[in-house]
């Protein structure tokens, strides 16, 4: 049980009336002269008990005793501020040292089966920056989720059919043509990365000019495979991989998407205008209808998406969590329309929306790639500041704001760079403790620096920030979390020796580091971070 669901617990015990226990609010006030903890109940009782809050709340206070609380005070207009025992806080260090690696799990997501879908990105091309921010979210909330107690499957949707694959192979086989001497004639919407030029040349490589009277079928499977196994190569080095791989041809090839048409044609809500099929999502909550069949007798990118969601919610998942780009804004309402068309509980559906990045550089953004002259793809960000800063500045921003992420600063060797100082404090910590052997303390007396409690509070917190991170979909209520502890180490190691010829006094101090290092670990795991030991 979590410090607040504990607190929760005895407020409720102490509560003249009966309350659900989930609607008593407890916060970290700012200033820790308010207390560790602190509760508005009292405001939430004045109706029922026709009384003013101070009353109430001081009532509550003299109800209060438990050895966790060191004591409890009564603040203006009727807060009910909680000082946590120095005593249950020192005791804490043995809790984290047994926990280990498992230190900040819980079972609040109940077992709730959540799959959750990201990246997806179209196998046309290469992974660029914003594909990398949605990972590292994804990946992130999974692993976050996981340790709440929600059982996650990471999903990528594989857009494997439609014109934007046939065009691929077009631009495959044009490419292919050149490499055999022949006139490149590449169409207007088709392909014209380096990477499809990279496909040509091994197919050129492979096959010579044996397949020059293949049919473009031929150019996409192989041009998706390469593509799509490049992907997965890319992701593997952002320490990001997914549990299912869906197809978007899968959904064709088992009639899920005819099916799905059929269903949406007999809810009454397709019309046929300008020889289109049309879904009246205006019914609901889109601004315009939205278009099924084009009048050429083609199904629109649009249709199969609503037959991907309809197969996830018939997989009996809980929860849909969708991580799409900053364009995805208007889709949300027309395929939750769709979906409740078809009978399914929206409610269910949560669209995560990714904000735009931008590269800074000497003060500048970088918008192209020296290499291609394009998009600056992920493996290039990758390069340039390595897999830990590019995952930890990405983590440290909440999806849904706009980011500059400073190039300069992620690969200084400085207090200035966050990931720097994390991993600076996890070395030194390190350093601290090798080669000595980890001992269990009965009880810690020596302990009464004020920043040492400061730390001891932030470490009791963990479990809240994991619960609230997962519960909210904010993974980088975590990955501040990681700095915040980080930097309270740094300052409580230049204010006290940790390492004297007292040996109680080292060896408590080590047990308290020890504790701050899988803590500090723990969240760094979770934001797929590996802290280097030696700096």
């Amino acid at each position: 049980m979590s410090i607040k669901n504990k607190l929760q617990y005895i407020i409720k015990n102490s509560l003249p009336v009966d309350m659900d226990v989930n609607n008593i609010i407890i916060e970290i006030p700012k200033d820790r002269k308010n207390g560790d903890y602190s509760t508005n109940v009292a405001f939430l009782l004045t109706k029922k008990l026709k009384s003013n809050p101070m009353l109430i709340a001081n009532d509550i206070k003299d109800k209060i005793n438990d050895e966790m609380i060191d004591r409890v005070e009564v603040a203006s207009p009727g807060f009910i501020n909680i000082y946590l025992s120095k005593t249950f806080l020192l005791s804490n260090i043995n809790v984290i040292l047994e926990k280990d690696s498992d230190y900040g799990k819980s079972n609040f997501g109940n077992g709730e089966r959540v799959n959750l879908e990201y990246v997806s990105a179209n196998p046309t091309g290469t992974l660029h920056i914003g594909h990398g921010r949605g990972a590292v979210y994804g990946d992130n909330l999974a692993k976050i989720m996981s340790w709440a107690g929600y059982d996650v499957t990471k999903e990528y949707y594989v857009n494997d059919a439609g014109n934007q694959m046939y065009n691929l192979g077009i631009s495959i086989k044009e490419r292919y043509k050149e490499k055999c001497g022949l006139e490149c004639n590449l169409p207007e919407n088709g392909y014209h990365g380096s990477e499809i030029i990279d496909i040509a040349q091994s197919l050129y490589d492979t096959y010579g000019e044996s397949k020059l009277e293949a049919d473009i079928e031929f150019f996409k499977k192989e041009g998706l495979d390469i593509l799509l196994e490049n992907i997965k190569k890319d992701l593997d080095i952002f320490r990001v991989n997914f549990d299912v791989f869906t197809s978007e041809q899968t959904l064709y090839d088992k009639g899920l998407v005819d099916m799905t048409l059929s269903k949406l044609q007999r809810s009454g809500k397709c019309y046929i205008n300008e020889g289109a099929l049309w879904l009246k999502t205006t019914d609901l909550y889109d601004e315009k209808d939205r278009v099924l069949i084009k009048n050429d007798g083609n199904y629109t990118y649009f249709l199969p998406d609503i037959a991907y969601h309809s197969d996830k919610f018939n997989r009996k998942f809980d929860r849909l969590i969708d991580v799409l780009g900053s364009d995805h804004h208007g889709y949300i309402h027309r395929l939750k329309s769709s979906l409740e068309i078809l009978g399914y509980d929206t409610s269910k559906l949560d669209i995560k929306i990714l904000q735009m990045v931008r590269l800074i550089k000497n003060g500048e953004e970088v918008k192209l790639s020296k290499r291609t002259g394009k998009t600056i793809t992920l493996n290039e960000l990758i390069d340039e500041v390595g897999v830990n800063a590019s995952r930890y500045f990405f983590a440290s921003k909440s999806l849904d704001t706009q980011m500059d992420f400073d190039l300069d600063l992620a690969v200084k060797k400085s207090n200035e760079n966050p990931i720097y100082y994390i991993e600076y404090a996890n070395a030194r910590i390190s350093s601290i403790i090798r080669n000595k052997e980890e001992e269990y303390i009965n009880s810690f007396s020596t302990i009464d620096n004020e920043l040492a409690y400061t730390i001891l509070n932030k470490l009791v917190q963990f479990e809240d920030v994991v619960i609230a991170s997962a519960s909210k979909g904010l993974p980088h209520l975590v990955a501040n979390f990681l700095y915040e502890l980080a930097s309270l180490f740094h300052s409580y190691y230049s204010t006290e020796k940790i390492v004297t010829d007292d040996d109680v006094y080292t060896k408590e101090r080590i047990a308290l580091i020890r504790a701050i290092k899988i803590v500090m670990n723990n969240a760094a795991n979770m934001l797929g971070l590996i802290l280097r030991e030696e700096m």
